[in-house]
């Protein structure tokens, strides 16, 4: 969470820093207008670079993902970018109209101004003869793209839907790339503040064409076969398996990927719950009935389906140095620890830390659990499975005092989020170095 707090943050202020040195008179404008146009060009350029930044995170890049720690992190940066480009687009969008309702209103007085000078570079008279197409589009974009954005945050707005209409966000990106190339103060563009936009429209504007010719992750996708399928009847659960003969180049456990079964629908991501061998060549998902979309996959999924299978991302792949570890699996959260579970079983002899696995779960199905002790008992780790009805919540005490020697250990969390939260301010406050030690997947990608 640290590093998507400094980056969101970085960005505002490496953009407003070099902003500053573009504008050196910005804290000097003089009258009401003056500090208006200077405040359009400021909430304008933080919009733009928050959304060209969102874009290129969209087309999920390998090279930033181990220094966020995961896709999934990724993924939260891209959301809080569209928040703060939504944020900043309204604010601009109030000082561009804002001042001229208060004129036709009485309020203000429009300022006398003389004609307009005219200018010796080619490149900036074209751009002045475009600025009225630019503002009329760039305002249609603009109210295209914050109810885009809005619905993308409504959690009861359909996937299916959501997939479909996220992507007419690249269409208004691109027009808003229009929009601000013609309309950003011309000066601006032999500063270094014109060579960083540059570069970051440039990059939004490729990233808008990946998405509209859905060229997302093209390189990582691979073509497979559902062989089998179980379902899980008491805890709502489809275990899917998929052969892939050729293409995938591995994973570790932990990691996800992303499953298509359906076009229309789109891709969904899931946690792989299965080790990896190259003779065997399958990789299984365990998905639980969560949305429309998971509920229905039971009638829809048949054995000897082809499906598309895009990945791996994720960096919860349990790697430090603690000679202990402690796993906390709420729910459909045990999956990557059971992926986990039978590398560890595959490679007996193996070193590996002392590990302490907690199961805590609302549903019981015996049939699961049965698999899954089998599973921790084959790998030496010891398992603690609590369901809520029978032995009440888990928290950080019982955690302790399950683990004497907690202090030695790293905490590998997957599940609710506010249950994460919860345990990490919970170690927290009693010592443990939750920054370098509490390990979260924030498994929601949107």
């Amino acid at each position: 969470m640290r590093t998507i707090k400094y980056s969101l943050w970085g960005l505002f202020v490496v953009l407003s820093g070099l902003w500053l040195l573009a504008e050196p008179s910005a804290f000097n404008a003089k009258g009401f207008f003056a500090v208006r146009n200077t405040m359009v060009q400021y909430s304008g350029l933080i919009a733009m670079g928050c959304m060209s930044v969102a874009m290129i995170l969209a087309l999920r890049p390998r090279w930033p993902e181990k220094w966020f720690g995961g896709l999934d992190k990724m993924y939260r940066l891209h959301k809080w970018l569209g928040i703060a480009g939504l944020c900043f687009g309204v604010i601009h969008w109030l000082w561009a109209k804002g001042p001229k309702w208060a004129v036709g209103w009485g309020l203000l007085e429009r300022p006398q101004r003389g004609p307009r000078p005219m200018l010796d570079n080619a490149v900036e008279a074209a751009f002045s003869s475009l600025r009225g197409v630019a503002e009329g589009i760039g305002e249609w974009a603009f109210y295209a793209a914050a109810l885009l954005i809005v619905l993308a945050l409504v959690k009861r707005f359909p996937y299916r839907a959501f997939f479909k209409t996220h992507r007419i966000l690249a269409v208004t990106y691109l027009v808003l790339a229009f929009h601000a190339v013609v309309l950003v103060k011309f000066s601006y563009w032999t500063s270094p503040l014109g060579i960083v936009l540059a570069v970051l429209l440039a990059g939004g504007v490729w990233s808008a064409l990946v998405v509209l010719t859905r060229r997302v992750g093209a390189d990582r996708k691979v073509a497979g076969t559902i062989t089998a399928l179980h379902y899980y009847a008491d805890v709502r659960v489809l275990e899917i398996t998929v052969e892939i003969p050729q293409g995938w180049p591995g994973h570790k456990a932990g990691q996800f990927a992303f499953a298509m079964s359906d076009p229309s629908e789109g891709a969904h991501p899931y946690t792989i719950a299965s080790a990896w061998d190259e003779d065997d060549r399958r990789v299984t998902f365990i998905v639980k009935e969560l949305g429309d979309h998971t509920r229905r996959l039971r009638q829809t999924l048949a054995v000897g389906q082809k499906v598309t299978v895009e990945g791996p991302y994720g960096c919860f792949t349990f790697e430090d140095e603690c000679p202990r570890q402690i796993w906390v699996g709420g729910g459909i959260g045990i999956t990557p620890f059971i992926a986990r579970l039978q590398h560890l079983a595959a490679t007996t002899g193996a070193q590996s830390p002392h590990i302490d696995l907690f199961h805590t779960t609302t549903d019981f199905d015996a049939d699961a659990i049965a698999r899954l002790t089998a599973d921790a008992k084959a790998a030496g780790i010891t398992l603690h499975v609590l369901v809520d009805s029978r032995d009440g919540r888990l928290n950080g005490d019982r955690i302790r005092q399950a683990v004497p020697d907690w202090q030695n250990a790293s905490i590998w969390f997957c599940g609710p989020a506010g249950f994460g939260q919860a345990l990490k301010a919970d170690f927290a406050a009693q010592g443990l170095a939750v920054n370098t030690r509490f390990h979260q997947e924030l498994f929601a990608m949107r």
